[in-house]
């Protein structure tokens, strides 16, 4: 089985700087860490791997900082890597992401299985899944908690859902968003980590990967932030010395107030 994972640098802090210009968010790399629920994605195309055999790849698309990340995900069992970076990437939204990713995706060439995180924390959209799979043109399933049976032929899954829980079958090749539910991420090895040093790493630009610029970054993003900011926050206390009744007919005209 080929299995493909999804993987996003984010934040680790929420001191999170953004471009004035763009109103993107500034991806250094020094305070970078693997987006909480891509590890969820790594450790069960790490499972499925180690049930059926074959491979697993993640792919990224990033600053050249996120090699760091990619290399950890590889001491966490992931076989090699491919890394997605150039100017041209830079601002994308959901839509252009998903673009570039596809790309990744299909120099790798034929595979069975994506998995996603559910979503990245620092946009919370959780739009990459299902919009990856419409640019391949394969069935997806979203917020899978279990994968209940296994085979190279098709997945059976548990979904979360807005009234519980449903059982969804589907044929490969396919992709699966996952949630937190589905696992236990394991840490890295001694020897994962030394494999990682010198694992098979590969590093694409828009042109190697025949990229249309039009479809990439921020000239290829329908959906671009208008205005970012940090609210003010004030805090003002009133002090109540009257009898019961007097304090709460005093609570009521302050409620009345800000109404």
């Amino acid at each position: 089985m080929k299995i493909l994972v999804c993987v996003k640098q984010v934040p680790s802090t929420n001191e999170v700087r953004l471009d004035p210009v763009t109103k993107t968010i500034i991806r250094d790399g020094r305070q970078a860490v693997i987006n909480p629920f891509d590890t969820y994605a790594i450790e069960e195309a790490v499972r499925l791997k180690e049930k059926h055999g074959g491979t697993v790849c993640a792919i990224s698309m990033g600053i050249p900082a996120t090699e760091r990340l990619l290399r950890d995900a590889m001491a966490r069992g992931v076989d090699q890597s491919i890394l997605l970076t150039d100017r041209a990437f830079a601002g994308a939204d959901t839509l252009a992401t998903s673009y570039a990713l596809s790309l990744g995706a299909k120099q790798v060439g034929d595979f069975d299985l994506i998995i996603c995180g559910k979503m990245a924390v620092d946009g919370d959209t959780a739009q990459i899944g299902p919009e990856l799979s419409a640019q391949l043109g394969i069935p997806y399933v979203t917020d899978v908690c279990e994968i209940l049976e296994s085979s190279e032929e098709k997945l059976r899954c548990k979904k979360i859902t807005d009234h519980g829980f449903a059982e969804v079958e589907i044929k490969l090749p396919a992709l699966i968003t996952v949630s937190k539910d589905i696992n236990m991420p394991r840490l890295p090895s001694i020897s994962g980590v030394r494999f990682s040093l010198q694992a098979p790493f590969r590093v694409y630009t828009a042109a190697e990967v025949g990229a249309d610029v039009n479809r990439c970054g921020l000239s290829g993003s329908p959906t671009q932030v208008v205005k970012s900011f940090t609210p003010d926050r004030t805090h003002q206390a009133t002090h109540l010395n009257g009898t019961t009744s007097e304090n709460a007919d005093a609570v009521l005209k302050i409620f009345e107030e800000v109404r």
